[in-house]
């Protein structure tokens, strides 16, 4: 009986998805075989003698396992500790939501997935402290870029109160990271029950953009055995400096069983669309244009240090001003990495990303989840707004991800909303900016939107689909079975 843990030495009876099957000679099923991680052979269904465990796949679907390119680990895993307000359609039933929690064993109340944005009535620190007193309450939107607190939190924090209640941007970030300052057993634990979900979608890898020096909990969580998905860490400018002290490089190993790696420096250039400071070329309805966390010359300058150091670079970027900024930025310096987000872009610069060898690291769900707010506060931009077929068109490299918990750590998910552009029975927005299903899986797998070949002598990190990914439309793709995961040709998941 194969078992979760178990190395299996062939897979049996399964068909290949996608275009590695034009390489294998056989019309059916096949078996994988496999050797110390890696995949060594397909052949026909019982050919090869097998000296090991075998698993039936039963016909299920093989394709390279999938990947996440943006997460924060951290927020997600807290994420169903604390309160959702995401079906508030107001400040005062947010406010109302929060007030009937009962707080927390530190104190505090916590909510999370705010979205003022789509308010008629902005947030006040009045109306926070009249609903929620003396108990310190938190509302973090949805795109992490702001905090709703009332006076208690702000006195708790050490930060002075704001009227409308809300911090934005670093300060933001900073509230975030202390609010998942916990026992270190707790949060791991926690992470390692994110992984284990992911590994059920069929999930071998994911980037991590954690607030934090992000080495010290992933050192600590490969010695206590996490072993679910690959990890690449990234480094945020604040650490960059003692990143390099450290020695540390994109693309090192730091644990035993080379799971883990250092990622890419990363860096906020601007805001967001839902904190509405996203740095844009002319301005939203309140007549402000948002803003540049980095200024273009220092952004050289800190690309041109991590580049010297061996970091590859991922710079947030959302408004068309900041992806534009970012694409100079790459082009100076020679640096090598991605621009995450690119939720506005130039027309003019979109053909920039694959002149500088520049991935969009890309969260489809954000489209359809921004769209009624992108729609009103987007309305005077000339830019690409969300664009997916334009980028790819371009010749650009598309990542895809969820900057979960903004967007549910799901794959197919967001493979499903890059097809359809709609996650209602509304028409796709913007429907010429659709992808097709191949296209979409490419996204999903790490690194490149390259035919995702399952090259022998490659690690066997696979997943196993009860159909053939490439066939599914909508909801077949959004509630996609996955069978089961193996990396390096170890279950991480078997369903």
């Amino acid at each position: 009986m194969i078992a979760l843990g178990a190395r299996p030495v062939a897979v049996r009876n399964v068909r290949i998805a996608g275009p590695t099957r034009q390489y294998v000679p056989f019309d059916d099923v096949c078996d994988v075989v496999m050797q110390n991680g890696k995949i060594v052979d397909f052949s026909p269904v019982g050919a090869l003698k097998h000296n090991g465990a075998v698993w039936d796949a039963e016909g299920s679907w093989v394709m390279p396992g999938l990947w996440d390119h943006h997460i924060h680990s951290t927020p997600t895993a807290l994420a169903s500790m604390r309160t959702d307000v995401f079906a508030a359609t107001s400040a005062q039933e947010a406010a109302d939501i929060m007030s009937m929690v009962a707080p927390a064993a530190d104190g505090r109340r916590i909510g999370v997935r705010m979205r003022d944005g789509l308010w008629a009535e902005r947030p006040t620190l009045a109306l926070l402290d009249e609903t929620n007193g003396s108990v310190p309450t938190y509302a973090i939107n949805m795109d992490l870029h702001s905090v709703w607190m009332n006076s208690a939190a702000f006195l708790r924090e050490g930060i002075p109160a704001t009227p409308s209640g809300i911090v934005r941007e670093e300060v933001a970030f900073e509230v975030s990271r202390r609010l998942g300052d916990l026992d270190t057993e707790v949060l791991d634990a926690a992470v390692s029950e994110v992984a284990d979900r992911a590994a059920s979608r069929g999930v071998v890898g994911m980037i991590d953009y954690d607030f934090g020096w992000n080495l010290t909990p992933w050192v600590r969580r490969a010695a206590d055995g996490f072993d679910a998905v690959r990890v690449q860490f990234g480094v945020y400018p604040q650490h960059l400096a003692r990143a390099i002290a450290h020695g540390l490089a994109t693309g090192d190993v730091i644990d035993e069983l080379g799971l883990i790696t250092v990622g890419s420096l990363k860096a906020i250039s601007d805001g967001s669309l839902g904190t509405r400071t996203a740095a844009c070329s002319h301005p939203y309805p309140d007549h402000t244009s948002g803003l540049l966390a980095i200024a273009p010359e220092e952004l050289v300058e800190l690309m041109t240090t991590a580049t010297g150091a061996g970091f590859a670079c991922a710079i947030h970027a959302i408004g068309d001003v900041a992806n534009s900024h970012a694409l100079d930025a790459f082009q100076t310096t020679g640096a090598w990495g991605s621009i995450e987000h690119a939720q506005l872009v130039s027309r003019v610069d979109l053909p920039r990303f694959a002149r500088a060898g520049v991935a969009a690291s890309v969260q489809p769900t954000h489209a359809v989840d921004d769209r009624d707010l992108a729609d009103r506060e987007w309305a005077q931009q000339p830019g690409a707004a969300y664009p997916l077929r334009s980028l790819h068109d371009a010749g650009a490299n598309l990542l895809f991800g969820s900057d979960s918990p903004v967007a549910p750590l799901d794959p197919w998910l967001a493979i499903a909303n890059a097809v359809e552009r709609t996650a209602d029975d509304r028409e796709a927005w913007l429907g010429h900016e659709r992808l097709d299903v191949a296209t979409a899986l490419a996204a999903s797998v790490s690194g490149s939107q390259h035919e995702p070949l399952m090259d022998i002598g490659a690690a066997a990190d696979l997943v196993f689909c009860a159909q053939d990914p490439y066939a599914a439309q909508g909801a077949e793709l959004r509630h996609m079975t996955v069978n089961a995961t193996l990396l390096e040709g170890r279950f991480t998941h078997l369903g």
